[in-house]
């Protein structure tokens, strides 16, 4: 239940200090000075007032994959994060590919609470590559999808493409791209470079992402449709989405922390915690990524958040799943990766972590701190660092690549619709006790259907 708040003294967007008053779910107040009876204040000296978080690509697994993550436990990763709304990929069992599959991933949200779910429609029937899937339908569904990706498969067929470039024009709709082409990727094991040549591993080379990337854009430009690409991981991607971009091309682009981040070397050790897809990639290439960001090539950071169980990372290289939780330390990642570099600040990391993910989404009620609005916000501590353990990690997996790496900052409290998720650094439980039955529930019902 939303209660009235009073948030004193916070650094708004890391800039002037002023109180925030949040009553009925709603920011009612932007000042100084600031008081309501019987409001519950936080003191928030020190602190950076950002828009709630808003995560592009996340993989809550539900439903068929709730070994790995449910929406409850996803979104609950979500909230100490500081993420207010994800919006879920569709590579669930079955592919979320129907109106009905979509309307129970935004009812399972709904009724976890801890954040707002938007379900990503696929754009092929089974994520199959071969036929479009229900577009339409799950545009005018409850869920109302304005997303749709075959993430963790490439829309390899320029025809199919073009088609669902063509289709979700009339209701604006965009096409999220998986630019990985597979031919040139088989068997792939991580970056081809220097150190796969030594390691002897089959390499992802940077073509394959920026071939279909360059294919993509002029797809785009021929239908007068929008483009967003997931996951962008290398330089020469940076230099096509610059190209396209003006040239007038309606193209996104998205880059992950762990992008921003790590490099290829890490594979040297075999730890199966940085086997990913896209792989990571050179020192060179994190350094474009980087400058793509800064200077608005590169559109949102996405968290990507792709959780397994143990086993599927516990075993040897080749066998391992691709894949990294990233909700819980993305924030801190970019912070050390973007801010502390001094390539953004804090009204930057707003726009790039919430207003311009809410927008590429169409998603109402996100991504701005002002009077009116839903009140979604996020109060982050930068000047506490801390080594990154299992006990920041809230999600059912626990594969995450900065176990045991310090990380500045610290997400302080989530607010969520006025609704406190993450109090004084800590998970509202009592919030998971009233949602778990809720769930339950909803789960039930699917399993009988």
């Amino acid at each position: 239940m939303s209660q009235t708040l009073v948030i004193a003294g916070v650094q708004l967007l890391g800039r002037d200090s002023a109180d925030i008053v949040i009553e009925n779910g709603v920011i009612a107040e932007i000042g100084t000075g600031l008081t309501r009876s019987g409001a519950r204040v936080i003191d928030a000296a020190g602190l950076v007032a950002l828009p709630g978080l808003v995560d592009l690509h996340t993989h809550l697994r539900e439903p068929g994959f709730e070994t790995s993550e449910t929406v409850l436990t996803g979104t609950r990763a979500a909230a100490a994060g500081g993420f207010t709304a994800v919006f879920a990929m569709p590579n669930t069992q079955p592919v979320a590919d129907t109106a009905g599959v979509v309307e129970q991933e935004l009812a399972l949200g709904e009724a976890a609470g801890y954040a707002t779910v938007q379900p990503i429609g696929a754009v092929t029937v089974g994520q199959k590559g071969e036929r479009l899937a229900e577009l339409g339908a799950m545009a005018g569904s409850r869920a109302r999808v304005r997303v749709f990706s075959d993430d963790g498969s490439c829309v390899w067929d320029p025809l199919i493409m073009r088609r669902a470039l063509e289709y979700v024009k009339s209701f604006d709709g965009v096409i999220a791209q998986h630019a990985q082409d597979p031919r040139l990727t088989e068997g792939a094991q991580m970056n081809e470079g220097v150190v796969s040549a030594e390691l002897g591993l089959t390499g992802w080379p940077a073509v394959a992402e920026e071939s279909i990337i360059a294919r993509d854009v002029l797809l785009a430009e021929h239908v007068g449709s929008r483009l967003h690409v997931c996951h962008l991981s290398t330089a020469g991607s940076v230099d096509i989405i610059r190209w396209a971009k003006k040239r007038g091309i309606q193209v996104t682009a998205e880059v992950t922390p762990h992008h921003l981040l790590l490099t290829d070397e890490l594979v040297r050790d075999y730890d199966a915690r940085y086997k990913v897809n896209p792989p990571l990639r050179t020192i060179e290439d994190v350094m474009a990524v980087r400058e793509g960001l800064a200077d608005g090539t590169i559109d949102i950071v996405a968290t990507d958040h792709a959780p397994h169980p143990a086993e599927n990372k516990a075993c040897e290289w080749q066998a391992a799943a691709n894949g990294m939780v990233g909700l819980e330390s993305a924030l801190r990642v970019v912070h050390q990766s973007m801010v502390a570099t001094g390539q953004l600040d804090w009204a930057d990391v707003a726009r790039v972590m919430s207003a311009a993910p809410a927008r590429i989404g169409r998603l109402d009620g996100f991504g701005a701190l002002e009077v009116g609005r839903p009140a979604h916000v996020t109060l982050y501590d930068p000047s506490v660092p801390g080594v990154f353990t299992e006990s920041d990690l809230h999600g059912r997996s626990h594969n995450s690549p900065y176990l045991g790496r310090e990380l500045p900052g610290r997400v302080q409290w989530t607010i969520h619709g006025g609704v406190v998720t993450v109090d004084g650094g800590a998970l509202v439980e009592e919030l998971n006790a009233r949602s778990e039955s809720k769930c339950d529930v909803l789960s039930e019902r699917s399993e009988s259907k």
